[in-house]
């Protein structure tokens, strides 16, 4: 259960990023919404991940959020702000994907 908590508190933390980046290409009020659904996106993705670590390892809960929100905010960069996608990004991508993976293996719960 707290493992599917975490996962949903990354793909907040996925999503106050595309925010800030929607926001910094915004002006007058849509900026602002897109700032408030920045707000509303980390204090719900900082809401779980406290619950998730109530269960889960504090370092493996943190070291798997972050990872799910890097590897969506990369994912996001390439599919929405058009960053450039090179062999490496995706090398490196893959291997904080196999690094996510690898610590629930090993975390016992």
């Amino acid at each position: 259960m707290n493992w599917g908590i975490l996962v949903i508190a990354g793909l907040f933390e996925v999503a106050f990023a595309f925010c800030l980046g929607k926001g910094k290409e915004t002006t007058g009020n849509e900026m602002y919404w897109w700032y408030a659904g920045f707000l509303v996106s980390i204090t719900i993705s900082m809401g779980l991940l406290i619950k998730a670590t109530q269960t889960l390892p504090l370092g493996t809960a943190y070291a798997v959020w972050t990872g799910i929100g890097a590897v969506g905010t990369v994912l996001v960069g390439i599919f929405v702000f058009k960053e450039p996608v090179t062999f490496l990004r995706i090398l490196f991508i893959t291997t904080l994907i196999a690094s996510i993976v690898g610590l629930k293996a090993v975390s016992g719960h």
